[in-house]
């Protein structure tokens, strides 16, 4: 059963095009590893918040890939463009509802 993960940037204003353009080659790996079923992306224009809605086919495999981001420097790398802190949050399905 997926699971989707919903991750919260707060950008610098001034830095929105910049991130985004990052974000477009970043993705690309993402999108590819393991148990990735999707990643879409949103901006909410007013607070310069940029949304992924990613979509993974178990937990395990969205905590890998994580893991993976932080050993090669990716969620480092983030820091510059950002004017808070990241959030991120799990959703699971209820299938009974």
């Amino acid at each position: 059963m997926s699971v989707l993960f919903n991750l919260e940037f707060p950008i610098q204003p001034d830095k929105v095009d910049s991130f985004l353009s990052f974000m477009t080659e970043a993705l690309v790996a993402t999108r590819a590893y393991e148990g990735c079923i999707s990643v879409k992306t949103y901006l909410h224009e007013e607070t310069s918040t940029v949304l992924l809605v990613e979509e993974w086919a178990a937990a395990e495999n969205q905590a890998a890939y994580m893991q993976w981001r932080l050993e090669t420097g990716l969620v480092e790398a983030l820091a510059e463009y950002l004017s808070g802190q990241l959030i991120v949050k799990q959703y699971l399905p209820k299938e009974d509802v």
